[in-house]
């Protein structure tokens, strides 16, 4: 008579999978050898495992249900060792609920995401570009169309797996005896072989070629950004779907300005006179000219900003900032009328300066007071 595989498992037979497996569970930590080391209890273990392993396959318990045994010996009834054979991923999938992919993976797979650099002016990344690109990248291979097959040939079922894309093995551990599987080394784990690949891909159902594209740059777009185009990627193995092209923003460095965020900021060196008298400047901004007042009196770092001269965001409407920096630039150097005036000038505002001469200068003068009082 075939075993009562649900009555060892404790299981209505119309219990569910979750169900058989959660009772598999209780039983396999009450009996486990580590656990519980008497004999009987060994027994007990391997009789659970056994009907683990014939519940949790739709084949194996379907013919428990039409009255077979799938672990008897020619289709009888089941001896004392019919319950030795249980994987060890369904074990490890029992105790923590995990769930191995096995079977054969498919020769058409998702394609790569790809990345490529591209470099812009400020101009460009201000105001937005269509930038044309080229892309070394895999395409589908036109000869096969991603079969990777010659014309008129198919793949055929490996002879080694059968099929099922692994190999399985027995190892005696303490648990019992345990089947482990492995990818199939002769069809790489695909359960099909290509005997005549296609010679225009080798049977990679793709090919390596460059490609021509636009890249339609929005403005705003800052240093580092990235612009995903959908699909425009690599080809996948096997005419796969396409994975996705990042189009990577470098901007190069300005001779004027720098940024920051949406702001641009330069500096322009002022005379001393034209700080203190005012003065008006013409800026160079990335629409055109523009005037600005430096008012009388403008010390130095002092900064001017004009507003909507920056660059425009990239989320909503308007512009960010242009920050003038001021350097007031004092001279080196004095024609002798030039130092007379400024001297006058200097004693009309209060502000004395100590002539320097020739005989030793301000430095001088006054070691030599000092040395007149000892």
């Amino acid at each position: 008579m075939a075993k009562d595989y649900y009555g060892i498992l404790g299981v209505k037979r119309d219990s569910t999978a979750d169900e058989i497996k959660r009772a598999y569970r209780r039983l396999a930590r009450e009996f486990h050898p580590d656990v519980n080391p008497d004999p009987a209890a060994q027994e007990k273990f391997k009789e659970i495992n056994a009907a683990y392993e014939v519940l949790s396959d739709p084949r194996k318990r379907e013919m428990v249900d039409l009255g077979g045994d799938p672990l008897a010996p020619s289709g009888g009834g089941g001896g004392p060792q019919a319950g030795t054979f249980v994987g060890f991923q369904d074990i490890m999938d029992a105790f923590f609920g995990t769930q191995s992919a096995r079977g054969p993976r498919p020769r058409v797979r998702p394609g790569a995401d790809a990345i490529l650099r591209l470099d812009l002016d400020l101009h460009e990344t201000a105001f937005g570009v269509e930038a044309p690109i080229q892309v070394d990248t895999a395409v589908l291979c036109t000869t096969c169309q991603g079969a990777g097959t010659a014309p008129g040939t198919h793949p055929q079922t490996c002879e080694i797996c059968q099929g099922r894309g692994e190999v399985q093995s027995v190892q005696r551990t303490f648990l019992g005896q345990v089947v482990s599987a492995r990818p199939c080394s002769a069809c790489q784990g695909f359960g099909t072989v290509i005997p005549h690949p296609c010679a225009t891909c080798g049977g990679d159902g793709r090919v390596r070629t460059r490609r021509s594209l636009t890249v339609k740059i929005p403005s705003g777009v800052e240093d580092g950004m990235r612009i995903r185009l959908a699909q425009q990627g690599e080809i996948g193995p096997g005419g796969g779907q396409p994975g996705d092209l990042y189009v990577e923003i470098h901007e190069r460095p300005h001779d004027v300005y720098s940024r920051k965020d949406d702001d641009l900021h330069c500096r322009v060196t002022v005379p001393m006179t034209a700080a203190a008298l005012g003065t008006r400047l013409t800026i160079k901004t990335l629409d055109g000219e523009e005037t600005v007042d430096v008012k009388a009196g403008t010390q130095p770092t002092s900064t001017l900003r004009i507003r909507g001269k920056g660059v425009p965001h990239l989320r909503g409407a308007g512009r960010g900032d242009l920050y003038v920096h001021l350097d007031v630039r004092t001279p080196t150097r004095l024609e002798p009328e030039q130092e007379r005036l400024l001297r006058e000038f200097a004693r009309t505002r209060g502000e004395e300066v100590a002539e320097l001469s020739k005989q030793g200068g301000f430095f001088s003068r006054m070691r030599d007071a000092f040395n007149g009082h000892q």
